[in-house]
């Protein structure tokens, strides 16, 4: 079964209100997760862009180490004992959606991954260096897509 990912800021597929964009506040919407496998030892969570003009979808938002008991962030960073990682603004922590003018709709997609293990890692992993780190220890997933346009 899918962990369940929604946000009290947006349904699933709408639009990500400006506030949590970069031409708003650039702070991370709430989230919630439900459905965790009972076996879950910790938590993982990417948001990131397919729909940019880049090689690979733009990352967003990397955080891991998110204890078993954490059902969700209210909005803004994180809370708790929590790492995050470097997006692809070359900054740690959440960077809003911002697509070029007139690219057309962008998806975001905030993934949540249930863990197995506690992993052994340090601050500032990339996407790449988490998913690799979380190879075989991924119970469960799920994800919240929300959109944005900048006219």
């Amino acid at each position: 079964m899918a962990i369940e990912v929604s946000s009290s800021a947006f349904e699933p597929g709408d639009a990500i209100p400006q506030k949590y964009t970069g031409k708003g506040r650039d702070i991370s919407p709430p989230l919630i997760w439900e459905g965790l496998p009972d076996k879950t030892k910790e938590i993982a969570l990417i948001c990131d862009d397919p729909d940019a003009p880049t090689p690979d979808p733009w990352v967003h938002w990397v955080v891991y180490k998110i204890p078993a008991d954490v059902m969700g962030f209210r909005e803004g960073s994180p809370q708790g004992e929590v790492l995050e990682g470097k997006n692809d603004f070359g900054t740690l922590g959440y960077g809003g959606p911002m697509p070029p003018r007139a690219h057309g709709l962008h998806h975001y997609y905030f993934k949540v991954y249930a863990l197995d293990a506690e992993l052994e890692v340090a601050a500032g992993l990339t996407k790449e260096q988490l998913l690799e780190a979380i190879e075989g220890h991924v119970l469960d997933e799920g994800e919240l897509v929300g959109t944005y346009e900048r006219k």
